[in-house]
């Protein structure tokens, strides 16, 4: 569940009228839930108390270091996937040591980055990658921990850009060579330290079957190389999914009574707990959505309103460049009004400034009929949506806050004109 309701006729997430923060911080802000994310967090646990199980929290999903301190200090881990995230992690007082680099293009100064801060383990994707990473480790003088990330050809039945399980994807070796290649690994590198399996198959599913389905089909390798290579993990990745149509009513007791249908934690875990305690295996699981997609919104204001011949548009001050998830996945986000409206709804579309036809949150959907003036609330916007934001049209990235409690705080200022074109030269400035 999460922590954003309907009090008395306006939007609150926890005990702050989200009127308020447009009001003093002005739109598109990003609104996150500090109670969302931590009850996720101990739900996590809980789920999972029956295996010595280690949460890593996926950094690309939402990387304000606001949001990273959060983590560190409930003694998260972290799955990265560039040196730009592990850099974030320590700058948000992070521990690299519990840090598990993925990524399919590590760069050699990426990894001697990576070294140098001493990280758990590489989750490498490729033969390749294995022996540069074994090349800089001995001209180090260290050995790098490594782990695979097996492709188990299992399709997630997601959408085809957030995929990442099936033998047409760029991630991970395939299933039937990784045996062959642990056993080069143990022969042919000298500088590397087998420490692991990794796995990961997708992200956004929301039925529990492609998980159980995956671990079926490699847990015999993951107990055959804990017998040969003596690894102690076994990282099965992330991908529960959120809700993202019927967001706004999923934040009560009753919304999940009645759709048992819907992946939980809890659920989750029952699962997949059978097949993963008798290996006696550390295991990490990387949620980053889970946590905190459906514990943040984003504020926008509506500017004008288009009536046309075949449609209706309400054009707000959000645009892709905010939240490219519609242009990008054809994501659906619900988005409410911050004050509750009593009127007729109207079948319009929602669109940003942004000079491009793909600049849309919502198509054909039936809205509030709000007014220019009136701020929205795009809920579900915590994961990719701030993180995945550009300056796209010279528009600047907007401003984030995380509520705790009836207080609120600013974790991201807004970026300022001159913020976009810092950096830039002009001939001979250099």
């Amino acid at each position: 569940m999460h922590s954003f309701a309907y009090k008395n006729g306006a939007l609150h997430c926890e005990g702050v009228n989200l009127q308020d923060i447009a009001a003093a911080v002005g739109t598109p802000t990003f609104v996150y839930s500090k109670k969302t994310i931590l009850d996720d967090l101990e739900e996590f646990r809980q789920a999972l108390a029956p295996l010595d199980a280690h949460i890593a929290y996926a950094v690309k999903a939402c990387s304000n270091k606001a949001i990273l301190h959060l983590m560190a200090q409930r003694g998260v881990g972290f799955d990265i996937v560039s040196g730009g995230e592990l850099w974030r992690i320590v700058n948000a007082g992070g521990d690299p040591t519990l840090c598990t680099y993925a990524g399919v293009a590590k760069t050699e100064a990426e990894i001697r980055y990576a070294l140098e801060l001493g990280i758990y383990c590489f989750n490498c994707e490729s033969e390749n990658e294995l022996r540069e990473i074994n090349r800089i480790a001995g001209e180090m003088g260290v050995k790098a921990p490594v782990a695979v990330r097996v492709n188990p050809n299992v399709d997630a039945h997601t959408h085809k850009y957030i995929t990442t399980g099936t033998n047409e994807n760029k991630f991970g070796v395939d299933i039937s060579r990784i045996e062959a290649l642990y056993a080069t690994i143990a022969a042919e590198m000298p500088h590397l330290h087998i420490k692991g399996l990794q796995m990961h198959i997708g992200s956004q599913l929301t039925d529990k079957q492609p998980f159980v389905t995956a671990i079926e089909k490699v847990a015999p390798i993951v107990a055959k190389f804990k017998e040969l290579y003596g690894i102690e993990f076994w990282s099965i990745g992330g991908g529960i999914g959120i809700v993202y149509d019927g967001c706004l009513a999923s934040g009560s007791e009753e919304w999940w009574a009645e759709h048992p249908e819907q992946i939980t934690i809890r659920s989750y875990a029952e699962s997949i707990i059978p097949l993963l305690r008798p290996l006696g295996l550390k295991i990490l699981i990387e949620p980053g959505r889970r946590l905190v997609g459906n514990a943040a919104a984003m504020l926008t204001t509506c500017v004008y309103e288009k009536k046309g011949e075949a449609k209706t548009f309400k054009m707000i001050d959000a645009g892709m460049n905010d939240i490219i998830r519609p242009a990008l996945y054809e994501g659906y986000h619900e988005i409410w009004p911050v004050q509750q409206h009593s009127g007729d709804s109207i079948v319009a579309d929602i669109v940003g400034p942004i000079c491009e036809s793909g600049d849309f949150q919502a198509q054909n959907r039936l809205v509030a009929d709000v007014k220019p003036g009136e701020v929205l609330a795009e809920m579900s916007a915590g994961a990719y949506g701030f993180s995945m934001a550009s300056t796209y049209n010279s528009r600047p990235l907007a401003a984030e806050v995380l509520v705790d409690g009836d207080k609120w705080h600013l974790i991201r200022r807004r970026q300022t004109m001159e913020q976009i074109v810092e950096g830039e030269l002009l001939p001979g400035e250099a």
